[in-house]
């Protein structure tokens, strides 16, 4: 079987990208910026939702009312909007985006203080970290062609949205329980197929699109491990 890796490096090469000494060292800083973005955005959303969370005022006036609805489905908005419109955002403006979606996130996830106690919460955030590194780690090590997983965690990933909806109106725990472990796996499995997808755009970009690419990479990333701590959390979580 051919080297998936050394694959995409004779690809930039003739792509004019230099030589394997220089490729290597490219790839590094673009997953360096990926992974910086990345917690920069994790950094914000903590904050934001630490700061809101801890506010007994501000949890009144946004979850104690309608505009509860507002905030919790605002992300989801907002990441198809500026995923739809990234290509013709300038880079700045690429980046007050993402910001902004970071920070709206954490806002959206504010009440976790409100349902689980803090000192499980930084357990798990930590737990969903060294998780999270593991597998993102194999995905930008690995050799193995990573793309076949794609189809299988999309399928898993609808299955996990539906199954959730239908589970409001249900309300079973078992279902929830279930949801959960799969969500895990899901999450797991697309963090490594993200990463080895992301150190691929490397070799296919260049100049600002690689660079909003980097971006695009980042929120990729970013909502993998927010996904998987949430998923972690329901599970692990000790409620108040």
């Amino acid at each position: 079987m051919q080297d998936y890796t050394n694959r995409n490096k004779s690809t930039a090469r003739a792509a004019g990208f230099g030589t394997a000494v220089d490729v290597d060292q490219g790839l590094r800083s673009y997953m360096l910026q990926v992974y910086n973005y990345m917690a920069g955005a994790l950094a914000l959303s903590g904050l934001v939702a630490f700061f809101v969370g801890t506010n007994e005022t501000l949890m009144s006036a946004i979850f104690g009312t309608p505009l509860a609805f507002v905030v919790m489905l605002a992300p989801i908005g907002f990441v198809w909007f500026y995923s739809a419109r990234m290509h013709t955002m300038t880079l700045g403006g690429a980046q007050a985006g993402f910001w902004a979606f970071s920070a709206l996130m954490g806002l959206s996830m504010a009440y976790i203080f409100a349902i689980y106690t803090g000192a499980s919460i930084a357990r798990v955030f930590f737990i969903t970290a060294s998780v999270f590194g593991s597998m993102s780690l194999y995905g930008y090590t690995t050799k193995k062609d990573l793309s076949g997983w794609g189809s299988f965690l999309i399928m898993g990933l609808f299955g996990i949205i539906i199954a959730s909806l239908v589970n409001i109106f249900l309300k079973s725990s078992a279902l929830d329980f279930a949801v959960s472990a799969i969500g895990v796996l899901v999450f797991v499995g697309l963090t490594a197929y993200d990463t080895q997808r992301i150190k691929q755009t490397y070799y296919q970009l260049s100049g600002d699109t690689l660079a909003k690419a980097s971006i695009m990479g980042a929120l990729s990333l970013y909502m993998d491990f927010i996904n998987l701590f949430m998923m972690m959390l329901r599970l692990f979580g000790n409620r108040r």
